[in-house]
């Protein structure tokens, strides 16, 4: 008891330091000198080497997030001035242990806030705004997709003339009668509907006009009545020739794998290959998409790897059959060059979306 009783004390407030006002500021001063210490601690650790780096796509979103909030938009060339500048100047300051970071953190979002007004610059195009009837277009034929019910084209306008038609866009995206899509790369004239790219049909949903903006495409419409295939006023340009080479060799892998595997499999085994997805029948469609293995329509990831990884492994064992190659040559450098150029061949080929680059980026990296 005698020693239960001398554990025992008073409860009491505990003492602050003398000359404060305000008693609930005391324990701050006693808390500064760790709080500070380990923000040392932890600053040394950030600028440790390497550890800085991942910090560059943080920048370079900051001035993607610089480029949105301004009130108007910037003027490209300024922006390009000021990321070469502040390359410049990361350049200069390599020599320096603080100045490089701060430096090439400051070239970081200077050159995010250049990719966004570059991308803006690039891909400001007409858009219309109204509806509009009996549209006479004349134009190149862009690309081509074969549906289900109907087929679709990609036309570049070289001359649009119709009623009250204020907006020319450059390109649109028409609706035909399945069998009638000419030729990528015919000059064209037709009457067509045009309507203004569609909205989300509810919150969240799937925008079909920002997709349509980044492709360029203007309007979408129905083709009306005949399709007149003329001698091209002048001769295609060198995208467009590119477009109507590659488009060739997808039609004739497409036609040739359809022509093997007839129906779906054969819709299925193209999408895979040339990255058309159009001629699959709409029940298969859904049902891949429910049961959750739709993505594997989409090129991405896994065809990527699985392409770049089947090329390198052949040209290397390959090459590894040779002692005087394997031998002396960095035969591994080789077969990851050709890996690569198959994988971006393959890239041009199934369409070039916007996954099938990142995947190709990724592949790159790894190779």
């Amino acid at each position: 008891m005698a020693e239960r009783r001398k554990a025992q004390g008073k409860v009491g407030t505990w003492p602050g330091p003398a000359g404060i006002a305000a008693p609930w500021l005391w324990p701050l001063p006693g808390l500064a000198g760790p709080m500070a210490a380990r923000l040392r601690e932890w600053a040394a650790a950030e600028v440790a080497p390497g550890r800085l780096m991942p910090w560059l796509p943080v920048g370079f979103g900051l001035g993607i997030v610089v480029y949105f909030s301004a009130d108007r938009e910037p003027v490209w060339w300024v922006a390009a001035v000021l990321a070469a500048t502040a390359i410049t100047v990361a350049c200069r300051l390599r020599a320096s242990p603080v100045g490089f970071p701060v430096a090439i953190g400051c070239a970081a979002v200077a050159a995010g806030f250049t990719t966004a007004a570059l991308k803006s610059h690039l891909f400001d195009h007409t858009i219309l705004l109204t509806p509009a009837y009996s549209v006479g277009i004349s134009g190149f034929v862009e690309t081509r997709e074969e549906r289900e019910r109907s087929d679709r084209i990609v036309v570049r306008v070289a001359a649009m003339e119709g009623a009250r038609l204020t907006d020319r866009p450059e390109r649109v995206r028409l609706t035909v009668r399945k069998g009638a899509a000419p030729a990528v790369g015919a000059f064209i004239f037709l009457k067509a509907r045009l309507n203004p790219p569609a909205s989300p049909f509810r919150p969240g949903g799937y925008d079909l006009a920002r997709d349509l903006y980044f492709q360029r495409i203007g309007a979408t419409g129905l083709a009306l009545g005949r399709i007149d295939v003329r001698p091209p006023p002048v001769a295609p340009g060198l995208r467009l020739s590119f477009a109507i080479a590659v488009e060739a060799i997808r039609d004739g892998i497409d036609s040739r794998i359809r022509a093997a595997l007839k129906g779906d499999a054969g819709s299925i085994a193209s999408a895979l290959i040339t990255g058309k997805r159009d001629a699959l029948s709409t029940p298969v469609f859904d049902a891949m998409y429910i049961s959750g293995v739709g993505h594997v329509l989409s090129i991405s990831g896994y065809h990527m790897a699985l392409v770049a990884g089947v090329v390198f492994f052949i040209v290397r064992a390959a090459l590894a059959l040779f002692p005087a190659l394997a031998l002396g040559y960095a035969i591994k450098k080789w077969a990851a060059a050709t890996a690569l150029a198959a994988a971006t061949f393959y890239l041009v080929l199934s369409g070039a979306e916007v996954a099938t680059q990142r995947s190709n980026i990724r592949s790159a990296d790894g190779l």
